[in-house]
């Protein structure tokens, strides 16, 4: 997230902004395109600029509905991701958004800002997870995105190089006649 998306926000607006950005990045299969630069070397830049088109798209179309949202998601992963969500994972992510927007229109931020502490906790921890991991593997790893499951994984050092046993020549037969037999090299 961008720093102004990290400040405290002060208005309806700011709130609502918030709310699409959590909601959005927190969505798993949009998260794991974006880890993977499923989208290129600006999937980043692609889920900050859904961000705002969602933003603006609610607010220039007050009629955008959880299904218009929904569409778009999967459309905009299809398109800038190469990802087909077919898990209906969208849908979640577009109803989360339709809340945001009717907490916003009441004036209850409440809810988005524990949203929003939440995120902040779990960034935290992530960030304490890869300080621990680093203190206890000695590698210059500096992915603070890394999967939490990681945790368990140990080091097993270098790799011992590849030591072939050498091929036994194999004689090629020659029978009664003087012709040779053709062994073929998956059977030598």
């Amino acid at each position: 997230m961008s720093e102004q998306q990290q400040q405290q926000p002060n208005s309806a607006s700011s709130y609502l902004d918030l709310g699409i950005t959590l909601a959005i990045h927190s969505w798993p299969a949009l998260s794991l395109a974006v880890q993977s630069n499923w989208g290129g070397p600006t999937s980043s830049d692609k889920r900050d600029w859904l961000c705002g088109a969602i933003s603006e798209m609610i607010n220039e179309r007050p009629e955008t509905d959880g299904e218009d949202l929904e569409d778009v998601l999967i459309q905009v992963m299809n398109d800038e991701f190469d990802v087909v969500v077919d898990d209906e994972s969208a849908a979640p992510v577009a109803a989360q958004i339709m809340e945001v927007r009717a907490l916003t229109a009441r004036g209850e931020f409440g809810p988005i800002q524990e949203m929003w502490e939440n995120w902040q906790s779990k960034s935290q921890q992530k960030v304490a997870a890869s300080f621990k991991r680093g203190e206890d593997q000695d590698s210059d790893d500096d992915d603070e995105e890394e999967d939490e499951d990681e945790e368990d994984n140990v080091d097993m050092g270098d790799a011992p190089a590849l030591v072939r046993a050498p091929r036994e020549k194999v004689e090629p037969e020659v029978d009664e006649d003087g012709f040779t037999t053709v062994v073929s090299k998956k059977r030598r």
